[in-house]
């Protein structure tokens, strides 16, 4: 089973950039796109098939996520119940037969204070709403763009972001946490513990072409799903957004 997590920024622009070759080439079972940034309607044709499933923000051409896949889905469900959450379209379920997807966008506090205290609220809100689900469904698999950095390896320029947004003490604490819960950061124990992984770029200075990223995409998944994570893959090309996928081929009995 391959799983991709994209954060497109807009898969209107990332279809213009080649977005559904990549994808049919890669011929993934499950992708999870975040900021989508569009209505299901303005949704390019070809991203509903074989089956699709969106949960738009409120507001027009902003965040939104959604899931394309060929596998048999039982049930999903939008958001995490919680309006000022769910109005940005930020998170959804998938349960599939004997599995669940959560597809995840995490807020950015880059854009002040304002929006840091909202990605606070989001990170308590979202740890909740995971330990619900952990209670009834063990083999759980968390994936997307959580606009955190975990540890010192995890972005080029550490020394100098401690206190940037996506690197800050809490968030950090934050994700470790999370993964107390009993998540396995599928990407990093399949890379080893010293490889220089990233995921995102800025768009300025060159910053793709030099690899000084950050790693702020991610699989999650509960011990039984991530014993049969076998690879992955962060193609830093073509270029969809500031984002790469993070893709995850897993083998599960």
């Amino acid at each position: 089973m391959r799983l991709v997590t994209l954060n497109c920024n807009g898969i209107r622009a990332a279809d213009k950039k080649g977005l559904r070759d990549f994808l049919a080439n890669l011929a993934a079972d499950v992708v999870c796109l975040q900021e989508v940034r569009a209505t299901t309607a303005q949704v390019p044709a070809w991203a509903n098939e074989p089956q699709a499933f969106w949960l738009p923000a409120v507001k027009s051409g902003y965040s939104g996520v959604g899931v394309v896949t060929s596998q048999m889905v039982k049930k999903v469900q939008p958001g995490i119940g919680d309006p000022q959450v769910d109005g940005e379209g930020r998170v959804q379920r998938l349960d599939f037969a004997d599995w669940t997807l959560i597809n995840a966008y995490f807020p950015s506090g880059s854009a002040g204070e304002h929006r840091q205290t909202a990605k606070y609220y989001f990170l308590k809100q979202f740890r909740h709403y995971i330990q619900r689900i952990l209670a009834t469904q063990p083999r759980l698999l968390v994936c997307g763009d959580f606009n955190i950095a975990h540890h010192p390896i995890d972005l080029k320029n550490w020394k100098s972001n401690q206190t940037t947004s996506g690197f800050l003490p809490e968030e950090r604490q934050w994700l470790t946490d999370f993964s107390s819960l009993g998540f396995v950061d599928v990407v990093r124990t399949l890379a080893g513990a010293d490889a220089a992984v990233y995921s995102w770029w800025s768009q300025r200075a060159g910053s793709r072409q030099r690899d000084v990223g950050w790693r702020l995409d991610y699989q999650w998944a509960s011990p039984a799903l991530a014993a049969g994570a076998v690879a992955f893959q962060i193609p830093r090309l073509p270029v969809f957004s500031d984002h790469a996928p993070v893709v995850v081929d897993y083998r599960w009995t």
